[in-house]
């Protein structure tokens, strides 16, 4: 079988998905064939030639993934497309290891499934390194759609030392996927070192980064080696970047941009071999407009963003993740206990706006509270109460609400509450009057009453994209 654009081979045991698949990569000018195990993968891997393959991973007669060193051995230059039901991070970890060309969680988008198929036929694989393969214990929970897209973007990053730039709510699990970067990638025989710049007094923090010499203030009896050496070889994590203040900024973009620090009070420049991921729960492009962070420095972290979806979002994952804490709860000694379907269905209700840190503080309440080991929706609430309303909140809903939460969960720096709150508000405004005139920015400056040329100009600054909003024809 053959075909000018390529040859694919379907290893799928769920016929209505290989129809839609086969039917797609033939509209596209594709031949493709499609078997349900390994052993009839394996057979027409060696009677024909392919361009790419996809496989599931649940086979007739096995696992899909575990056997990929088969088709390499049988067609070494293959590329492979890994489709999964299994939707956790293992999985797509497990599909990175395996040197598969993409990883596609199920249900996935048609249009980059194809997309992928013609990327995996005009590339060659040749030379990518084949990594050890790490431990089974996953640092994170989830197999909901949002999460998938968290899981396929640390896999991007495991064989390289790109900067990582992490964003999300307070309590989304930021660190744990700087942890999972760190110790499933390349770097994972190297120091993890962690630091919330957000809670070091300003006067110490260029200290604490970049250590000091003996005598270089008040105070420095000896030498100090800062955070950058202690994490030499290995990965720094700076949490909290937002809160930075504006010479520490300063600083931490020179040594990004030389690959050297200076100790404070020091003269010699010293290489440093470190891998930088950030994370702050800020909204940093209204923080920039407003002064207090760096345009600069955002470019030079913002490499490969990450964005942890709120608890709310992903309001599938709670079940999974009760399990989860309350064995983890269990197995530091205190009382097993499970859940009932009501009680699951009260946890997935609440709004959680302390995200994941704040149900994983709840399951450690009902593992240590409750009396019985199976706890239902009435003994859940007895011990957590009702859901609250947010903090700043209480007065009722509306624009003003909205402001309060924003400001409790931001936390604008002194002498920026002013303008970063214009800011945050400012996008959606305009955003919704892009959205309300089809991406006419006349008429939306119409709508907005302001003059156009400043629409634009704050269109540019606050990186709305108004083509996003045009209505086709």
């Amino acid at each position: 079988m053959s075909s000018k654009r390529g040859t694919v081979l379907l290893v799928e045991d769920d016929a209505a998905i290989a129809t839609v698949i086969i039917a797609a990569l033939e509209d596209e000018g594709y031949s493709a064939d499609r078997c349900s195990s390994i052993e009839n993968r394996d057979r027409l891997l060696r009677d024909g030639h392919y361009d790419v393959m996809l496989t599931d991973v649940i086979l007739e007669d096995g696992d899909g993934l575990a056997t990929l060193d088969e088709v390499k051995s049988l067609a070494p230059s293959l590329p492979v497309i890994v489709l999964s039901a299994q939707n956790t991070l293992d999985t797509a970890v497990r599909a990175s290891d395996n040197e598969a060309f993409e990883y596609f969680p199920k249900p996935f988008d048609l249009d980059e499934l194809l997309s992928a198929v013609r990327q995996a036929i005009g590339q060659s694989k040749e030379g990518r390194a084949s990594p050890e393969k790490p431990g089974d214990g996953m640092p994170l929970v989830g197999r909901s759609q949002a999460m998938q897209s968290v899981y396929r973007m640390i896999t991007r990053v495991l064989r390289n030392d790109l900067t990582v730039l992490i964003t999300g709510e307070s309590g989304t699990g930021k660190e744990l996927v700087a942890e999972a970067i760190h110790e499933l990638g390349s770097r994972r025989t190297g120091p993890f070192v962690a630091v919330n710049t957000a809670a070091i007094p300003s006067d110490l923090i260029e200290s604490e980064l970049f250590g000091h010499e003996k005598g270089a203030f008040t105070g420095a009896i000896a030498q100090a080696i800062g955070k950058f050496e202690q994490a030499n070889g290995g990965t720094l994590f700076l949490d909290e970047i937002g809160d930075m203040p504006a010479d520490a900024q300063t600083r931490l973009l020179r040594a990004l941009q030389s690959g050297s620090i200076r100790r404070v009070g020091g003269r010699q420049e010293i290489a440093v071999d470190v891998r930088i991921v950030a994370a702050t729960n800020r909204d940093l492009i209204p923080h920039i407009a407003a002064g207090g962070f760096r345009e600069d420095l955002y470019y030079r972290l913002n490499v490969v963003p990450i964005e942890l979806p709120p608890l709310r979002e992903r309001s599938q994952d709670i079940r999974d993740l009760a399990a989860h804490f309350l064995a983890t709860a269990a197995e530091e000694g205190l009382p097993p206990h499970k859940l009932t379907s009501d009680a699951i269905a009260a946890l997935e209700s609440r709004s959680w706006r302390g995200n994941v840190r704040e149900l994983r503080n709840v399951m450690y309440r009902v593992a240590l509270m409750a009396r019985e080991e199976l706890i239902d929706a009435r003994t859940l609430t007895d011990i957590i109460g009702e859901d609250r309303p947010a903090p700043g909140n209480a007065g009722g809903d509306g624009i003003a609400g909205a402001l309060m939460l924003w400001l409790a969960e931001n936390r604008p720096s002194h002498g920026s509450v002013y303008h970063s709150a214009l800011a945050a508000f400012e996008r959606p405004l305009i955003e919704h009057a892009l959205s309300e005139t089809g991406g006419n920015q006349l008429r939306a400056a119409k709508l907005l009453g302001i003059n156009r040329n400043t629409l634009r100009k704050r269109i540019g600054e606050l990186s709305v994209d108004p083509d996003r909003f045009i209505r086709p024809v």
